[in-house]
């Protein structure tokens, strides 16, 4: 049956040669006269075929051969059919696979006659046959007769199966005793309740006892097939034989198709009275079917949305208790598969009929709760996985100690088989042996076909004790040997495999409902059955490795959800962490100010804002908040989640705390970069301090994660933080340092180049000056200790390394620049440099200097670069000693990268190192550095004829930051020579001498407005330099003059606020 579906009725898999449209003439020709084979006066319509032959016999073997091997079962079923089986409770094996085979053949027959392209196939072939040996092929004669035989395959089957309407009647009214207790409504399995341990806790350890043990887990769905297929091909028993009736009639009332091979099904009340509309008498029969379709629509699916209903709690219970106690599933281990044999009934009937059902009752074939059932069954089926050597023990124990003892008291001929299980013992389960009771299945099955036929010396049916007790020995054999094919027969779903889209219909439904996410991990765990779906009759049939992707998609949208609630739990918990941000006191301050003079004037005061932390407090438990919602909607799905480790669906390990692990760093990943809130247009961005704040918000909650499920929320922190501290994510997307490096090179420190912005070294932080323009952000809110501590800790060692480096590509390139200007005025400078003893001669080398004002401004730029960077590194080295971080490079880089200060930066050595020109000789790089030093030096006196070089007391600092000269001048000289291999105190005493000599000459000028701000720019000399001493300092400039200089700028200071 499978070959045939597989080969012939896939839509896929369909022969090219139906669809050529060079051989449609050829088809046609041949469907038309198909058994008839008509070669020779037909050349021009089989013209291509000849062409083709070869090819076609190739390529149609595989579909011709199976339709004969159809043929060869139809030829052997028949010859098995007619058998004398008696009663389905004695000799079960034999009577369940005789109507097995009748059913197989019936529904064989039926798929058989679906495939349109039959005739054509087999026409196709036997054409292309002729024409290459001269002859039909040999099957082909007998292959046609059937398929024109077959064409209305139940109306055949009927006129076959008069003869032995007896024997398969029989076998029919044998089930009298088994499906009417089975097909039972909801509420009288409640009332008997049916697999309930606890309704009786004094028989609870009794075992599960049944005279039909096999027929209590049979499947109802296989029941029905027998049933509604049986009594249609021996019908005449339906109108003599009220038992008979009564079984088809509750059978036809039950469900409205049946299965016939996957997702292919049959509609059972049509087809009955299509089939019954022509025979003579049978207008009972036709009202029959009218009234039990009727009642199938009506009621059908209400009876079974109450099964469903039922089971629920039945499993659930079931579960609950075999969890706590293990060892009840030795003696109750018939409840367990009758259980799961119930449920799965429940399930593929309602996915069958979900499809096939009259939409004016569509609300029945819903069932949101459908993965609660599935998850129950799943529960079952890994406690015996888990606890199948408990089960062994039992019944090994079992057999020897009674089933041993009263088989032997029964017949003598079976004792060897009793005294081959009674000297089983439950040591060998502790020592893993492999018990194998099939040799005595096999026997048993045997001896049910011997004493079944007519005329046998010994009847089964005179011997019913021997038969149920058999029947009990064979369950309890099974539990030893086969607890997993056990579980394969009562509780296999493959057929899911072939309902994809009612199988993601019903995942969605699940996740789409709170209460039910918590079983979600039931629609992965369904996949683990696919394995069971395969034929090894289509071994090329690789159908299930599609699934994988839908087993993927499952596991990665339970994540995706989860993923999502907690996003929404850190949305509302950093909004709770926002309220509690410094800004926010401001007004709350205000009130508490203003309350006693409010209260004075008697005015009615503003209503109080409520405090953070209000939301706590509850004053009623049934208030649920919407933090509530997500909180259980997020236990429920995680729950699922950590339901298994692992799983193996088609040799593949799915392990669904990785899906979860996996969407929660790119989600936080994510989330981290649009909590800077950076846009690009307006150029704003969060404040370090409030991502900071944030993001730990946001870690608190990813930490409580841990109490739902088994993750290691710490590889996650790692993976995230780790990459936001490189320039771009492994997904080559910006990140927080890259973010932030930008906005304070391209926002902050352009601003204080235009004149914005200045240092307030008294502040540590940069500050908005009043201009025209005012700016769209507070510089000192970006850039004050606080903020720059904020950023070194989101951004981490590796984070300010790459500022680092950012500052000084920048520095960098305005040292290029500066060095061209040095080469355009390199004559002047050389003789500067040997004539700062020259006054009048140096007054006129000045003049012929060009860019003066250039260069002061871009070694202003340098000093202000500098001047953040030793923030940056002031911020980073105090958040480094409170954590202990520590980094593997080279002492310098090692100290720098910690923030702590060096006299010489290797950084800004290791960017002026690749500016080297191949053009230039060392040694012309190093005069050039030398006489960068002296065009600053001969530069400065410029400085005081500047309105905004006057120097302010309250902020220790210029407002045109040329106070930061000092820094720029020493770490450009240091990392010069260092390059160059100079002396960096003799170059920076060269540089005191020119510079003293050059500000000096001020002091002798009378020009007020060039000498405007004197004072302020001598105090530039009072720079600390690791490099020189204040001895050096005196010899040059003396001290006094900076006394009275810091004197006479405090003075102004005091005049100026007065």
């Amino acid at each position: 049956k499978d070959s045939c579906e597989c080969a012939c009725g896939d839509p896929k898999a369909k022969p090219s040669y139906l669809i050529d449209k060079n051989l449609e003439s050829a088809v046609k020709f041949i469907v038309r006269k198909f058994p008839a084979v008509e070669t020779r006066n037909n050349n021009q319509q089989l013209a291509q075929l000849q062409k083709e032959k070869s090819e076609i016999l190739k390529n149609l073997a595989l579909y011709y051969f199976t339709f004969v091997d159809v043929m060869e079962f139809k030829v052997r079923n028949y010859k098995c059919v007619n058998r004398s089986v008696t009663l389905l409770f004695l000799n079960f094996d034999l009577t369940k696979n005789y109507l097995d085979l009748i059913i197989t053949y019936t529904t064989l027959m039926i798929l058989l006659s679906r495939i349109e392209e039959r005739k054509a196939i087999i026409g196709l072939y036997n054409y292309a046959h002729e024409m290459t040996h001269g002859a039909s092929d040999r099957e082909y004669p007998r292959l046609g007769q059937m398929i024109v035989d077959y064409e209305n395959p139940l109306k055949k089957m009927m006129e076959e199966f008069v003869p032995h309407s007896k024997s398969l009647s029989d076998a029919l009214i044998s089930l009298q005793m088994v499906y009417p207790r089975r097909n039972l409504s909801a509420d009288q399995w409640r009332n008997a309740q049916l697999l309930s341990l606890i309704s009786a806790p004094s028989t609870m350890l009794n075992p599960a006892q049944s005279d039909t043990m096999p027929c209590e887990y049979l499947s109802l769905d296989a029941m029905e097939k027998w049933i509604i297929f049986g009594f249609i091909l021996c019908h005449g028993i339906l109108n003599s034989d009220a038992t008979a009736l009564n079984l088809w009639k509750l059978a036809l009332q039950s469900s409205s198709c049946l299965a016939l091979f996957r997702d292919e099904v049959f509609h059972i009340h049509k087809a009955a009275e299509d089939l019954f509309v022509n025979i003579r008498g049978y207008n009972k029969r036709i009202n029959d079917i009218r009234e039990c379709k009727e009642a199938a629509v009506s009621h059908a699916g209400s009876m079974h949305r109450e099964r469903r209903k039922f089971l629920r709690s039945a499993l659930k219970e079931l579960a609950t208790v075999l969890s706590d106690q293990p060892g009840l599933l030795g003696p109750k281990a018939l409840f367990v598969f009758m259980a799961l044999s119930f449920a799965r009934d429940e399930i593929i009937w309602l996915l069958r009929h979900a499809d096939n059902m009259p939409k004016k009752s569509a609300d029945d074939f819903i069932d949101k709760h459908i993965a609660e059932l599935i998850f129950y069954m799943e529960e079952l089926r890994a406690h015996v996985r888990k606890y199948g050597p408990v089960m062994q023990r039992y019944y090994v124990q079992y057999l020897s100690g009674f089933d041993a003892v009263v088989l032997n008291e029964l017949v003598q001929v079976w004792q060897h088989h009793g005294s081959g299980f009674s000297n089983a013992n439950f040591n060998k389960v502790e020592d893993g042996e492999v018990f194998d009771f099939r040799g005595m299945r096999l026997d048993w099955f045997r001896l049910q076909a011997y004493t079944s036929v007519s005329k046998a010396s010994l009847g089964l049916a005179d011997h019913r004790e021997l038969g149920k007790m058999m029947n009990t020995i064979i369950f309890h054999t099974k539990m030893v040997d086969s607890l997993v094919e056990m579980l394969v027969e009562t509780s296999d779903l493959s057929i899911f495999c072939f309902y994809s889209r009612a199988f993601e219909k019903m995942f969605q439904q699940c996740l789409e409902l709170p209460s039910q996410s918590r079983y979600s991990i039931a629609f992965p765990l369904l996949c683990t059955h696919f394995m069971s779906c395969t034929h090894e009759l289509c071994p090329e049939e690789v159908i299930l490795k599609f699934y994988l992707s839908l087993c993927n998609m499952f596991l990665d949208e339970m994540a995706k959800q989860a993923r999502n609630l907690i996003t929404d739990i850190c949305t509302e918990q950093c909004t709770l962490s926002d309220q509690l941000l410094p800004k926010h006191c401001a007004k709350t301050i205000s009130q508490a100010v203003n309350k006693k003079s409010k209260k004075q004037t008697g005015k009615k005061g503003e209503p109080e804002r409520e405090k953070p932390g209000v939301e706590s407090m509850r004053k009623n438990r049934l208030v649920v908040t919407n933090l509530d919602k997500l909180h259980t909607a997020l236990s429920e799905l995680c729950f699922s989640i950590n339901y298994v480790p692992n799983m193996v669906v088609w040799e593949h390990t799915f392990t669904p705390r990785e899906y979860l692990t996996s969407h929660l760093e790119i989600r936080f990943t994510k989330s981290i970069v649009g909590m800077t809130m950076y846009n690009q247009a307006t150029q704003e961005i969060a404040k370090p301090s409030e991502l900071l704040t944030s993001v730990r918000a946001y870690m608190t909650v990813l930490q409580s994660i841990e109490n739902y499920v088994q993750i290691d929320i710490t590889r996650v922190f790692n993976n995230v933080l780790l990459q936001q501290t490189q320039h771009l994510d492994s997904h080559g997307e910006p990140t927080i340092t890259s973010l932030y490096t930008n906005w304070y090179l391209e926002t902050l420190l352009r601003q204080v180049s235009n004149g914005h912005i200045a240092y307030f070294p008294a502040m540590k932080a940069f500050v908005n000056l009043p201009t025209e323009n005012e700016l769209t952000f507070n510089a000192e809110e970006y850039s004050d200790i606080s903020e720059m501590r904020a950023l070194s800790e989101l951004l981490g060692p590796y984070g300010m390394k790459f500022l680092s480096e950012s500052l000084m590509w920048h520095i960098s390139s305005q040292v290029a620049e500066l060095k061209k200007l040095v080469v355009e005025n390199v004559e002047v400078l050389t003789q500067m440099r040997t004539s700062f003893d020259k006054p009048d001669q140096m007054a006129a080398l000045f003049k012929r200097l060009s860019s003066v004002d250039s260069v002061l401004k871009r070694m202003t730029i340098i000093g202000v670069i500098l001047s953040f960077r030793s923030l940056a590194q002031e911020a980073l080295r105090d958040c480094c000693l409170s954590c202990g971080s520590q980094v593997a490079m080279n002492v310098y880089e090692l100290s720098s990268a910690a923030g702590l200060p060096c006299e010489i930066d290797p950084a800004l050595v290791v960017a002026l190192s690749s500016q080297k020109s191949e053009n230039i000789s060392p040694e012309e790089e190093y005069k050039i550095a030398c006489l960068l030093m002296v065009f600053v030096a001969v530069s400065l006196p410029t400085l005081a004829s500047n309105v905004m070089s006057q120097y302010s007391p309250a902020i220790e600092g210029h407002c045109n930051n040329i106070h930061c000269l000092a820094k720029a001048i020493n770490q450009i000289a240091a990392a010069l020579f260092t390059i160059h291999k100079g002396s960096i105190e003799d170059r920076l005493k060269e540089f005191l001498a020119l510079a003293s000599s050059s500000l000096l000459k001020i002091g002798q000028e009378t020009d007020k407005t060039t000498t405007r701000n004197r004072e302020s720019v001598y105090l530039l000399l009072d720079m600390e330099s690791p490099f020189l001493t204040m001895d050096l300092l005196e010899s040059c400039f003396p001290y006094v003059l900076l006394r009275n200089a810091y004197h006479a700028v405090y003075k102004q200071s005091v005049t100026s606020s007065a």
